[in-house]
Order: C-alpha cells, then structure tokens, then sequence
C-alpha cells in the first residue's frame, strides 16, 4: 500500500489528511508584511522591530503576534496595532500584485488534489477573507477540501486547528500531516498528535522547526510528497511494534 508519494494504491487505502500553513508555506508574503508592519507601527507612533523579529510572530493571529512583539509590556497596544496592521495589509495587498506561490508548490499541491487517498487542507493563522483572496489570486478554490482559519480557532500552536479540521474530514491524527515554515507550525501538529513537516524556505530557520518538534524538514517543495509518505509509514511501523524512527 503507498501514500503521496506518487506510488500505486488500491481502492482500500486509507485516506491521508495533508495540512498545509499558507504565509511561508505555500505563498511568499514576506515583503507586504514586513511593509504592513512599518505601517502600522508608523501610525501608533512606535518603533519598528527589526525585520527578523517581526517575521518571527507569521504565522501566530495578528493579536497573539502583538502580544509577543510586547515583550511584557502592558502599555503597549495589542488591538490597536492589530486593526492598524490589518488596514494597512488590506491597502497594501489591493495596490500590489498578489502574493507569490513558492517555486514548485502549485505542481505539488495539483498532483496531490488528484490522487484519490490525500485529502488536502489549510491551518493558517490569516482571516478567513485572506484565505479566500489568496486562492482567487491563485486560481485555487476548491482546491482544500478544510480550511481552519484564525477567525476558526485559538491561534497557533494551539492544537485546535488541526483537531478541527481531522473532525471535519473524518481522518484521524495518525493519518494526518501538517506542513509548515515556522515552530508555531510544528508545535500545533505534535500537540494534535499529527506529524510534523517543516519546509526550510519560510520564516523560521530549520533549528527552530527541529526545536519544536519536526519530524522531517524538507528543502524543496517537490520533497514534500515521498516526506509525507516517509512520516507515515514510520508511524505505521512505530505502532505496529517495528523499529519505526528514533528521532520521531
């Protein structure tokens, strides 16, 4: 029996859940946040985080992403510069071209919509409205059979995501892989008890994803298929008593 490693499978293959994060996973929106960012802390009259810092909060819900760029302290104005970056990325967003897919995950992303064992989902911390713009742009509605947003649940690494979408599509977490660019990302999976993919190209240097619970980390988008495939068939092997992965 194979999994979306582009292998034959039968008609009693199980069904795999791949849950991907959007913003440093699927499409490279770095540049709009970092300028939504000196945006906003432009109009609250704030100084700007370096960029590293701010690119270190994608991923979280834009009020849990201002409570850590906080850093303590209590006068510092969570809603605020949550509604002041949200204007700004809306304005920003509508005068720029839309935002990049990362090289080869429109191609990954087709093949495995077409087998008849994935089903394909989002965990993301953006509105559900961004959601909806980004797969406009993309010519992708339609493509993610679960879309759990920060409007849905608890913002990252809170588990609710995942769990919500494994209910929604019947597929439970040994079955289910979440694909992400940021600790958030991995922390959230191993906490719903999926496995964890993270993908080198986004925000979050590969320590930090190891750090929080990685299983695999991949280099190219076209290694996330045969990574899915691995991380599963090491859990199967884990469960049914075989020597499955020391490091998983």
């Amino acid at each position: 029996m194979s999994l979306p490693d582009g292998s034959s499978t039968t008609p009693e293959a199980p069904l795999t859940l791949v849950l991907f994060d959007c913003d440093g996973t699927l499409v490279d929106s770095q540049h709009m946040i970092v300028a939504a960012m000196h945006d906003a802390h432009g109009v609250m009259g704030l100084a700007v985080p370096e960029r590293g810092r701010l690119l270190s909060v994608v991923g979280l819900s834009l009020p849990e992403a201002f409570t850590v760029l906080a850093q303590g302290d209590a006068a510092y104005p969570v809603a605020q510069m949550a509604e002041a970056y949200r204007s700004a990325f809306m304005r920003l967003r509508d005068a720029q071209p839309p935002e990049p897919m990362f090289p080869g995950a429109r191609e990954v992303l087709a093949a495995l919509r077409a087998r008849d064992d994935v089903v394909l989902g989002m965990v993301t911390g953006k509105a559900r409205r961004g959601v909806a713009r980004v797969l406009e742009a993309q010519d992708m509605d339609g493509w993610f059979t679960t879309i759990q947003t920060a409007d849905d649940a608890p913002s990252k690494p809170h588990p609710a995501m995942v769990q919500q979408a494994m209910m929604e599509v019947g597929i439970g977490p040994a079955r289910t892989v979440v694909v992400g660019d940021t600790s958030y990302d991995m922390a959230m999976a191993r906490a719903a008890g999926a496995a964890a993919l993270g993908v080198s190209w986004g925000y979050h240097a590969t320590d930090e994803l190891w750090h929080a619970g990685a299983q695999r980390v991949v280099e190219r988008f076209h290694d996330v298929p045969a990574a899915v495939a691995d991380l599963l068939a090491s859990a199967s092997g884990a469960r049914a008593g075989g020597p499955g992965c020391a490091n998983c």
